[in-house]
């Protein structure tokens, strides 16, 4: 495991226009607030948002890269505080401690345009 206590994570993705699309794929979530422009708007959204998941992916990706690999994420529970948009960079950041039997606790969080759209994610990384 490459992450110890006192380092802090990264990582930085902005969602390009086609991410809800090939989400809803992947996931079978077809919610027209994801993937219909038009929809999205008639129901009082700026357009199409990013599902929760899929940030909460990103949240997942920035403590596996920063462990060494997926296999070093043990848990991973995040609270969901705003909606994502389209073309704006998301920014996932977070500092390690030291946990318990040599696990490392990330406290983290994910903020796009000022806004925290997921906060309090706490992830167990362990050998």
């Amino acid at each position: 495991m490459s992450l110890e206590a006192g380092q802090t994570i990264e990582l930085r993705v902005t969602p390009d226009p086609y991410v809800t699309v090939r989400y809803a794929g992947a996931s079978g979530d077809f919610n027209p607030i994801h993937v219909d422009e038009d929809f999205a708007k008639q129901v009082g959204l700026p357009g199409r948002i990013l599902h929760g998941l899929w940030t909460m992916a990103q949240v997942a990706r920035a403590h596996t890269e920063a462990a060494g690999g997926p296999e070093h994420l043990q848990r991973l529970s995040v609270q969901f505080r705003g909606m994502g948009r389209l073309g704006e960079e998301i920014v996932v950041s977070g500092t390690a401690e030291a946990g318990e039997d040599g696990t490392v606790i990330v406290h983290s969080e994910a903020e796009q345009s000022g806004q925290r759209i997921i906060r309090h994610a706490v992830a167990e990384i362990s050998d």
